[in-house]
């Protein structure tokens, strides 16, 4: 296991990311360290980074590298984007804080939008996008296709530099609002005609949106207030929240729930800029990116050329998976055993793959919230599953996976407070793999890997399966029975399971199917 530190020094705020990785295999965020700089602040009038701002950039990272020092984290990489990048003085504020052993990049427009577009390639389950990072100096977009970086550049569009130059009121005048929005029209006006043309979804990251997106998650009292990731932030909340934001003061902003008070000053700029892009680019919303530059950055280091995970929802369960890891043995044979009853009753339920991906990952995690206490577990497992990063995955996907693993042991499945963000079929969709998983997990409830196969019969009005075992499976039968009204519900028919007693192959024959083969 390795540990990396990165620092995404903006023109905003800096960062600490402290991860923990496998190369190749896993990863995950142990720690971070935010502190607001406003190292761009004033930037814009004489191309000057203020003294008040290096002291306040300066004493961040001190910070960062006594945390460094004293956890064993090693050397830190520190990423200068905009206000590096542009300011006539950079090379005497890299002069302060070069006796602090630190890695210090400036990164060129490009780099940095590359490695936003690494991000969202292995975040998003999207082949063509268009990418864009809204920070406080400037705003990169990008074009990504077939998951890799076509082009981007950065524009001086960051919510700082448009604050200070054009929203000089508190709260804005309308004036002062055309003038910003002019400014973006001269900017982004080619690549939202390309964006249009393409008919391409949009993908943001940064703090200025992922805040826009909180606030009307807490608005709307949304269900998966853990996760802004993978979130579809729609134009007319967007209007309507920045609507709102025009009419008060930094002050109030501040108390908004969603937005950070260091940001209540600038955010109404950052939402005028997507706004303007959503409009003019034809966009019903924008799907919100919790991963960015320090992300890609790490992915540059996690994976060989061209960094990119192969497959983003396996990965995911086994991201989460290593963090709580359950018998493998137990996880092994009960995906066999729910991946044939599904395809067995296939006829009944008409599901394709897709819906079985779902049930696979819902039998690798099922057992996740053992970590936590036995007792209650499914219930554990279910917060673990719904607050987790998993990326490839919808919300829709996410809710129906942590119900899946609430209703793996007992219970009638049913949607609760993800009623509003699944679709009208999702509840027998919950009802029939959660029936596939329940039979499998009972058939190898002992974990004593007795029923080997298992065979699937339908009839008018029952349906049959056959387990096929050498030892007598009184215990999986009386576990079975308990639960035969969820079968019922699922498939209309009821479930009759007659035993097909074999000689024991060897432990070795069970198909060879591991964890990492999802």
């Amino acid at each position: 296991m390795q540990r990396r530190g990165i620092v995404d020094l903006g023109s905003n705020t800096a960062r600490l990311v402290d991860y923990l990785m496998e190369p190749g295999e896993w990863y995950r965020l142990a720690h971070q360290i935010r502190q607001p700089v406003r190292l761009g602040q004033g930037l814009g009038e004489d191309g000057l980074i203020s003294e008040k701002a290096m002291r306040r950039a300066e004493k961040a990272l001190e910070l960062f590298a006594q945390y460094a020092t004293s956890t064993g984290l090693g050397r830190l990489e520190v990423l200068g984007t905009s206000a590096l990048r542009d300011a006539a003085n950079r090379d005497e504020f890299l002069d302060r804080v070069s006796g602090l052993d630190l890695d210090v990049q400036v990164l060129s427009g490009e780099d940095e939008a590359r490695l936003g577009v690494l991000a969202v390639a292995n975040g998003f389950d999207l082949e063509d996008a268009a990418v864009m990072d809204l920070g406080g100096g400037s705003a990169q977009v990008s074009l990504m296709q077939d998951r890799r970086f076509v082009s981007g550049q950065a524009y001086p569009l960051g919510a700082v530099r448009l604050t200070e130059r054009f929203l000089l009121s508190d709260p804005p005048k309308n004036r002062q609002v055309g003038a910003l929005e002019a400014a973006v029209e001269a900017e982004l006006g080619d690549i939202a005609r390309e964006i249009r043309k393409r008919e391409l979804p949009l993908v943001a990251m940064g703090g200025t949106i992922r805040n826009l997106a909180r606030a009307v998650q807490k608005e709307q009292r949304y269900p998966l207030l853990e996760r802004v990731h993978g979130y579809f932030l729609s134009r007319e909340d967007l209007e309507d929240l920045l609507a709102r934001l025009l009419e008060i003061k930094a002050k109030k902003r501040a108390r908004v729930p969603g937005i950070k008070s260091d940001r209540a000053d600038i955010i109404v700029a950052g939402a005028l800029v997507y706004k303007w892009l959503l409009r003019r680019a034809g966009l019903a919303g924008v799907w919100i990116s919790g991963s960015g530059l320090r992300e890609g950055a790490l992915l540059r280091q996690l994976l060989p050329a061209p960094h990119l995970i192969e497959d983003l929802r396996s990965f995911s369960v086994q991201n989460l998976l290593q963090k709580y890891a359950q018998s493998k043995e137990h996880i092994e044979l009960t995906r066999v055993l729910s991946g044939k009853l599904f395809e067995g009753l296939k006829p009944l339920h008409g599901f394709e793959d897709r819906e079985l991906d779902l049930l696979d990952a819902a039998t690798v995690l099922q057992d996740i919230g053992l970590a936590v206490n036995y007792f209650r577990h499914d219930r554990h497992g279910a917060y673990l599953v719904s607050s987790a990063p998993l990326m490839g995955f919808t919300h829709r996907e996410q809710a129906l996976l942590a119900q899946l693993v609430r209703y793996h042991l007992r219970g009638r499945p049913r949607l609760g407070i993800y009623e509003p963000i699944c679709e009208p079929a999702d509840l027998r969709l919950l009802l029939t793999l959660a029936a596939c998983l329940r039979l499998a997990d009972h058939l190898e409830r002992p974990r004593a890997r007795r029923v080997r196969d298992l065979k699937v019969e339908i009839g008018e009005s029952e349906v049959l399966v056959r387990p096929v075992a050498a030892e007598d499976l009184a215990l999986e039968l009386w576990q079975i029975d308990q639960h035969g009204e969820l079968f019922e519900s699922a498939f209309g028919r009821r479930l009759v399971v007659e035993p097909v007693y074999r000689d024991a192959p060897a432990r070795e024959s069970i198909p060879n199917q591991t964890v990492t083969d999802l």
